[in-house]
């Protein structure tokens, strides 16, 4: 088969159209996939510049809790009663035991007044009850004194048989011998302290009114 045989100017435009093809096909061709591929890797790498959201951090410090207000107890008067043996004129360890347990006593720490009271059972003469009874008295007296206790804070009354808290016989005429047992006995009463008086404020003088200077004459 015969060449065909092209003329000069038919010849150029080949050669410059296969020149053109060959340059085209060094670059880098325009692959879809390898765009998308790239634009997945911009977007993650732009996305890393954006926080993530934080958990809520709590707080490990607590707030200052107010401590809840105590009450501070109302204290009233207290009251002991002491029994003494039959014709006994000192309490026994017993009585002393009410008395030791008495001192501890908040409205006792008070530094209130103390009133005592003795009494006695009706065998005897009414003379020689009022007398066993202020003995009774002043034999707590002397021992509350003993522990340290101001003389002067303590008052004493002897009651003799006057106020019996029992019967002293029963109802046949005979001694009933635990009402007078009971009836043999010291009264304790510690009162509260009286609260100091009110000071009324003082009074500041009034100041005279400032005199007025003379007019002068014309």
């Amino acid at each position: 088969m015969r060449g065909l045989k092209l003329q000069g100017g038919a010849a150029r435009w080949l050669s410059v159209t296969a020149i053109g093809l060959g340059i085209a096909a060094c670059q880098p061709g325009g692959n879809p996939a390898d765009e998308q591929t790239e634009a997945v890797a911009d977007a993650a790498t732009d996305g890393s510049d954006i926080a993530e959201p934080q958990p809520e951090k709590k707080s490990i410090i607590r707030p200052e809790i107010e401590p809840t207000p105590t009450e501070t107890p109302v204290l009233e008067p207290e009251t002991l009663v002491v029994p003494f043996p039959a014709k006994g004129a000192q309490p026994d360890s017993a009585g002393t035991a009410l008395i030791d347990n008495l001192m501890t006593h908040p409205t006792f720490r008070t530094g209130g007044p103390i009133t005592i009271w003795g009494h006695s059972d009706s065998k005897g003469s009414d003379a020689d009850n009022l007398a066993a009874s202020r003995r009774r008295a002043e034999a707590v007296r002397d021992y509350l004194v003993k522990k340290g206790v101001a003389k002067d804070r303590i008052a004493v009354i002897a009651l003799g048989e006057a106020r019996p808290i029992a019967p002293n016989r029963n109802l046949d005429g005979t001694d009933d011998m635990e009402g007078r047992a009971r009836n043999r006995r010291v009264e304790i009463k510690v009162d509260i302290p009286a609260p100091p008086p009110v000071q009324a404020p003082a009074q500041t003088p009034a100041q005279a009114p400032a005199q007025q200077a003379p007019e002068q004459g014309q």
